[in-house]
């Protein structure tokens, strides 16, 4: 199940007033919404920006749900999902970062985001 839809479905099956609720879930939506806004932006360098910035919302999203937990809001299986999810997904995108620092510091940086698979190849 996908990372913003799982922690939807907690935050729906709990009983959390609207605030929490919403908290929880823009946190989740704000890790994809900001991969995607950064990649549109055309330039590597906004890229990685979002990136950090989706991992600061991951990080958000892993919080609210410890809360959550630890107020009895969400069940420990529930909340072992989103943790093995929210692993999954920060090391996927710590990768991604990487992958462009050391592209950057080799000297293969591309200073914007090609339409096309060549611009990448060696």
């Amino acid at each position: 199940m996908p990372f913003t839809k799982l922690v939807w479905a907690a935050a729906n099956d709990a009983k959390l007033d609207f605030k929490l609720r919403s908290q929880i879930a823009d946190a989740a939506q704000s890790v994809s919404a900001n991969i995607a806004e950064g990649y549109s932006r055309r330039s590597v360098s906004e890229y990685m920006q979002h990136l950090y910035v989706s991992l600061g919302s991951l990080s958000e999203t892993l919080s609210r749900a410890i809360a959550l937990l630890e107020a009895g809001q969400i069940s420990d299986g529930t909340f072992e999902e989103i943790d093995k999810l929210h692993y999954e997904v920060e090391n996927k995108l710590w990768n991604l970062i990487k992958s462009l620092e050391q592209k950057k510091s080799d000297g293969t940086w591309i200073n914007r985001v090609s339409d096309g698979i060549a611009d990448y190849e060696a």
